[in-house]
């Protein structure tokens, strides 16, 4: 955390968990382990709610062009721009 400004944070954890963390982290990496886990946990929550939020926002009526698969769609448009110089493309 070298260059970062840090401030001390107090929470309760479940004994075993904190035995767990001072049985395999070095004291001095015991506050980068948590901070980590903690960014991987928030970034994880933060694309769920993304997630579910933007779940349903997709409508295939507008998308005709999809009505066979977007594999197919894919495959057609690599298909029809192949031959062409790049920047054509």
């Amino acid at each position: 955390m070298a260059g970062t400004e840090v401030r001390q944070a107090n929470f309760l954890l479940p004994v075993d968990l904190l035995d767990e963390m001072k049985r395999v982290v070095p004291r001095r990496e015991q506050s980068k382990v948590v901070a980590a886990a903690l960014r991987r946990e928030l970034k994880r929550m933060q694309l769920r709610r993304a997630l579910d939020e933007s779940f349903g926002a997709w409508r295939e009526e507008p998308h005709p062009e999809l009505e066979r698969g977007t594999d197919q769609y894919v495959r057609d448009m690599r298909r029809s721009t192949r031959g062409r110089p790049v920047a054509e493309r």
